[in-house]
């Protein structure tokens, strides 16, 4: 399987790491094309994949085109492309552009629109994907194959739940990445040395993640086992909500689902 993937920066990189790491390529069936001749320099050191700043002949081929630019981008490198795609699967990871949009800008119809997170590069990310119905059961099983390299995937019929998908866990590791170092500047605030504070959250947060997953029960209930009548938890929970936490949550996702609305081929 040829795989050319357009865009070498962090999340075109993590698929070329996740792919390997996963051996479901060798790195002389990869080339990755991007303009950034320092980001093809990294990455044909890193990796030892082939490199190029020719799209179309990248493209050329290939069974597996993966589109890892951003928004912006899709209209130019949709002209370099369009021309040469015959036969080949198209995943796109580009943020807000629909299926729609896709078709449109390539004049082709296999394609799959993707919506990894910053995790992939450690192969513990989450994808939500949703393909076209022009999509052969082989393409279908090869996308799959080549989005759990990156970790767990969710696929969905309907297109509408991307962006909202995108809201949640594609910007999702911010989310907790902002509580994480608010947490860790608390540790701080109350005397604590900052590399302890960041181990005790850390660890906290992954263990924390993982029971729920292992334990598969109801969030409030896995918090209720932590918060004792009249304890320490309790009074820290009354400062969270009394502070609008959850609220201000709910809002950021439903701002970012939003914007991804919008975010598509102007």
């Amino acid at each position: 399987m040829k795989i050319a993937i357009i865009g070498g920066g962090t999340m075109g990189g993590a698929m070329v790491k996740s792919l390997l790491r996963r051996r479901l390529v060798t790195k002389q069936d990869i080339v990755v094309s991007d303009v950034m001749p320092e980001c093809r320099a990294l990455l044909n050191k890193r990796y030892g994949v082939k490199v190029t700043d020719d799209n179309a002949a990248a493209v050329n081929g290939a069974d597996v085109v993966i589109l890892a630019v951003k928004p912006q981008e899709i209209i130019a490198v949709a002209g370099q492309i369009a021309k040469q795609l015959k036969s080949q699967l198209v995943i796109s990871i580009a943020a807000g552009i629909n299926l729609q949009d896709l078709y449109q800008q390539l004049n082709y119809r296999a394609v799959v629109r993707a919506m990894p997170n910053t995790p992939a590069q450690v192969g513990k990310g989450m994808t939500a994907w949703t393909a076209s119905q022009e999509l052969s059961k082989q393409q279908y099983a090869v996308a799959r194959l080549v989005l759990t390299a990156m970790g767990e995937e969710q696929y969905f019929a309907e297109e509408k739940y991307i962006d909202m998908a995108t809201a949640i866990s594609g910007s999702g590791p911010a989310y907790v990445f902002l509580f994480i170092e608010s947490l860790i500047d608390a540790g701080v605030h109350i005397g604590l040395p900052r590399n302890i504070a960041q181990k005790l959250v850390i660890e906290t947060i992954v263990g924390s993640a993982e029971a729920m997953k292992k334990m598969a029960r109801h969030p409030a209930e896995l918090k209720n086992m932590v918060t004792s009548p009249g304890g320490t938890t309790t009074e820290a929970l009354l400062h969270l909500e009394s502070g609008g936490l959850r609220s201000l949550l709910i809002n950021a996702v439903a701002a970012a689902y939003n914007k991804a609305k919008n975010l598509g081929v102007k």
